[in-house]
């Protein structure tokens, strides 16, 4: 089994607001992410630069996973950009899992703008050694 059999991935739909001023309001940035995979489950790490963790919502729902998170970049009072080259304070993304992964025991880290998905294989997917019998003849 390979990692695009447990997992694929739907990025931030476009929008094409009507107002300039909408246009970062609803958009969104796909952030990054490596999957990897082995016989125990497979592990996401998704860039999410300048997230802090109470910024940071992820959500499983049937079979799909939903990274939404906010970017908390703030300026000191008084002080405006001259330039910004990422507008957008906001990030999406959002996959579909294989029935094979065990969704209630996902665990999450975030550090150093990483966020770090690791999820099991269920139990009736994870590989086993059969035992055999010996009987005397």
């Amino acid at each position: 089994m390979n990692t695009s059999e447990n997992l694929s991935t739907r990025r931030a739909p476009e929008n094409d607001p009507q107002e300039d001023g909408q246009r970062y309001s609803q958009s969104a940035l796909t952030p990054p992410v490596d999957v990897t995979e082995d016989s125990a489950g497979i592990t996401l790490h998704a860039d999410l630069p300048g997230v802090s963790n109470d910024k940071l919502r992820l959500q499983v729902e049937a079979d799909t996973l939903t990274i939404d998170a906010e970017v908390g970049l703030t300026l000191p009072e008084g002080l405006q950009t001259s330039h910004t080259e990422v507008g957008v304070g906001r990030f999406h993304r959002s996959f579909t899992l294989s029935k094979e992964l065990d969704t209630d025991k996902i665990t999450a880290q975030l550090a150093n703008g990483v966020l770090t998905l690791r999820i099991p294989k269920a139990q009736h997917a994870q590989p086993r050694r059969i035992s055999i019998e010996v009987h005397p003849s």
